[in-house]
Order: structure tokens, then sequence, then C-alpha cells
């Protein structure tokens, strides 16, 4: 007898791990319902942000003077604005950003003409912006010229006539138009391609 109970509840256990194991199976409609993952080899573009459409500050701008700078004759004077143009096309990715030839605007800064005693002539100046296409685009750099000092003249005239030193001079400053000198750019430019 108690192996047809042992007999029994063994055929029991089976039939409720079979109907266990059916209910866990999933339908034929739950699978048409789950989502399905879809996997291709098809390229994906990688998405970056671009900085390439931009000229940073610091660029190094080639500018020519379209007039001479000078100290003879107390010509100068510090605050005058005086004329340059871009030397050198400026570009970026292949695209002229600042065309050779564009109007440059400079500023002297300080002057210091020659005097007696030897004394001379000193200028100094700043590039201040091009103008490209009706705008004024920043830019940076200074530059300047001293004279020779006659100190060898002030003391040779000295140990002949003490007098006389004091008319000896130096000379001026003198920039001349032509000259070609170094620039930065003061700001960044967005390039729109």
């Amino acid at each position: 007898m108690m192996t047809k109970m042992m007999l029994f509840a063994a055929l029991a256990a089976a039939t409720a791990t079979g109907a266990n194991a059916q209910a866990l199976q999933p339908t034929p409609q739950a699978v048409q319902a789950a989502p399905q993952a879809v996997v291709t080899n098809q390229p994906v573009a990688q998405i970056q942000q671009t900085t390439d459409n931009v000229l940073r500050a610091g660029a190094r701008v080639s500018v020519r003077l379209l007039e001479e700078l000078t100290t003879k004759e107390k010509q100068a004077r510090v605050g005058q604005r005086f004329r340059m143009e871009i030397a050198e096309s400026v570009m970026h990715n292949g695209i002229v950003v600042l065309p050779v030839g564009s109007p440059v605007t400079g500023e002297i800064v300080s002057v210091r003409n020659k005097g007696m005693w030897g004394k001379s002539g000193h200028i100094s100046a700043r590039v201040l912006y091009a103008t490209v296409q009706g705008r004024q685009v920043r830019l940076t750099g200074t530059f300047d010229d001293k004279g020779v000092t006659g100190t060898a003249g002030v003391v040779g005239a000295i140990a002949v006539a003490p007098v006389i030193g004091f008319f000896v001079t130096g000379t001026s400053a003198q920039i001349p138009a032509g000259t070609t000198l170094p620039a930065f750019l003061d700001e960044d430019l967005t390039i729109s391609m």
C-alpha cells in the first residue's frame, strides 16, 4: 500500500510540474507582440560638435604700412591714426577670410622727438582693426622704431667745446611706407561655408 501511495504521489508531482511548465511557456500571440531588435550592417554617422568653421583669435595676420611714420619735423602725434593693408590673405580650410589689400587702421601710441645732447627719436604704434566686407575685425600687434643716439658726438663735442655738446642731436625714428609687420587676430571669427 505504501508503494501505491508513493507511486500516486510521484504521478501527481509529475503532472503538477508539467502543468507549471506549460504555464511558463509563451503563447504564439505573446511571441508576435514582443519587440525585436533590428541589427543592420549599414554605417552610422558620428555626431560631433564641430569647430572647423571658426578662425580663432591669435591667428597671424601680416600687414603693410601705406604711409611713412616718422618723428622728423615733429610729424607724428600720439593718437594719430594711419593707414595699412593686409599684406597676405588669411585663409581657413581653403577659404579666404581676410583678403589681401583689405584696409587696416593703426594708431600711434607714443612719440619722442630727437633732441639736444644726442637724444634720438622714438615712435611706438599699434594695429587696431581691419575692415572686411564693411565689418571691423579687431587685430592686435605693436611695433616701434628708435633713431640712433648721438652719444659719441656729444662726448667728442664736450671734449672740444662743452657748449657744442648741447647742440648735437640723435636721429629721428622712421618706419618707411611698405614695411611689412606682424599682427594677430584679436577675436574669433565664425565663417559661413
